[in-house]
Order: structure tokens, then sequence, then C-alpha cells
């Protein structure tokens, strides 16, 4: 299967050490409110960045685009991905699909959701994060959305195993105003939100990093608008040959985040895991074999 193109956010990330100062304030100007900072005139964005119009134009044809009107339909094509549901990206793939069973289609699109996944995570970004997810000193509450509190609820299990003080929210948002009265300044919140994003999510975000929580997004390529007030945001590549996107590039992330979390605080966490052995014994929850 043919890898698809890449989206203009991953090319400033391929070519942004290239650009000058002034296409960069562009660049971080457009990532702040991305893809929506471009799709406006050339001058307009321009000047929403406070840069000149030749600056855009040099930027864009760095990045690849003949001109500013390819590089404008580049992002609107994206913005189009982000908000399409089920019927419409069946009808993507499947006007696009090579022949061969769908099993290989499948695997093949998967095992590129995570080459693409794993390429562009910042590493530094990743540590920082996995210190705020073993930070005891601060509560740590998980969330996730329609489909996402799959995640959330898989996130909270293990979490709570490593440390202390874990709060799982709840998929119904009312109840979100007595979470939210309880957090403070040093928590952190982790989120799952992926196309098509909802806005009780975001929401949310935003009141809680208005109380100084520090927001960790797991998201989709496209990144849900929660991204701008995320300390850390972590994009996965989700489309595959169906209807719905896939889990897969998100779930081996979040095992990732999982593992490097066990190894930050490993001392106090293999004591959490000696005594919640010793409270499965008593209850016999699980089966032993002699």
């Amino acid at each position: 299967m043919t890898k698809p193109p890449l989206t203009v956010r991953e090319l400033i990330r391929e070519q942004y050490t290239t650009l000058t100062q002034s296409e960069r304030k562009f660049a971080n100007s457009l990532l702040e409110n991305y893809p929506a900072g471009g799709l406006a005139s050339i001058t307009i964005v321009a000047s929403n960045a406070d840069v000149s119009t030749p600056t855009v134009a040099r930027m864009v044809q760095k990045l690849g685009f003949k001109g500013y009107p390819q590089f404008h339909q580049a992002l609107l094509k994206e913005l189009e991905a982000k908000v399409s549901g089920p019927t419409q990206r069946r009808e993507n793939w499947a006007s696009e699909a090579p022949e061969g069973h769908l099993l290989n289609r499948f695997a093949q699109a998967v095992t590129d959701n995570l080459s693409q996944t794993f390429s562009n995570v910042d590493s530094e970004q990743f540590d920082a994060a996995v210190r705020k997810l073993a930070d005891t000193e601060g509560r740590l509450y998980v969330v996730g959305g329609r489909i996402t509190r799959a995640l959330a609820d898989y996130a909270f299990t293990h979490f709570q195993a490593i440390r202390q003080r874990v709060t799982h929210m709840t998929s119904s948002s009312a109840t979100w105003p007595h979470y939210v009265l309880d957090m403070e300044a040093g928590d952190t919140l982790l989120m799952f939100d992926v196309r098509r994003y909802e806005t009780n999510l975001q929401r949310l975000a935003e009141l809680a990093a208005e109380r100084g929580v520090k927001v960790v997004l797991i998201t989709d390529q496209w990144a849900s608008p929660i991204a701008s007030v995320a300390e850390h945001t972590f994009n996965c590549w989700v489309e595959i040959p169906s209807a719905w996107d896939s889990n897969i590039s998100t779930m081996m992330l979040l095992e990732a985040m999982i593992a490097a979390t066990q190894e930050e605080s490993w001392d106090k966490t293999k004591d959490r895991y000696d005594r919640l052995d010793e409270l499965f014994d008593m209850t016999r929850l699980f089966r032993k074999f002699s």
C-alpha cells in the first residue's frame, strides 16, 4: 500500500531547522491554530502571523508546494478529513483501495500507522509527559470520549496499580464539574480525543488548564482542538480500510507510556505490585496453579 502523503504539520516538522526566523514565526502561528490558521488568503494569514507575504510564500515552497494555492488546498483536504464521518471515510479508502485481500491491506495500513506514529514522537516531550504521569505530588485524572473511553479505562487500570492518587473520570460529562471542583495546580489530566472531536472534552480541558492542571493529550494525526491548551500532545495515525478509525497505534503509544511510567519510580511501583498481589491472593480472584 502506498503511504499517504505527509500532512502540512509533518512537513513543517521535517523542514523546521531549515526555516528562517520569520518563516518559523509563521510556522508556529499556523501550528497554534492548525489547520484553520492557513485557510485564509496569503495576505490575511501573513498579517495574522505578523510576517510578510513573501515570507509565507518562501516557507510554502520550502515545504514542497509550488505556491500558496496548492498549500491552501492541502490544508483544506486535511480539514475535510478531520470532520468526515464513517460513511465518507469508507468511500475515501474504498475508491482508492488496491487489489488484494482486505486482511493484507489492513495489516499494511496498521504497520504504516505505527511507523508514522512513533517516528513523530518527540522523545523529550514523551519523557516530560511520563514524569507528569508518575508524579504523585499531584493527582492523575484520566478521561476519554465516546470511543476512547475504552482506552481511558485501560489506562486507569494500569496507572492505578503503578501509582497512588489516580481518578478515572466517568464518561458522563454531567459529572465532570464534580471532578473539576477538586482539581488543583500541579495535577495531571490524561485525555483521549480523536475525530470527530468532542466539544465537551475540549471544554473540560480548558477548565482544567485554567486551574493549572497539566493536560496530556493523546489524539489522532489531525490533532484535537484540545492541543491548544495541552502541555503535551501526541499524534497517532489511525486511518485503516474501514468506516472506522483504528486505535492500534493509540494503544501502542499508551502501552509505551505505561511502561515508562512504571520504570520512572520502579521501587515504589514494585512495592505496590507486591502488595496488590497479596490482596489478589487474599480475595482468590485469580486461579493459582501448583
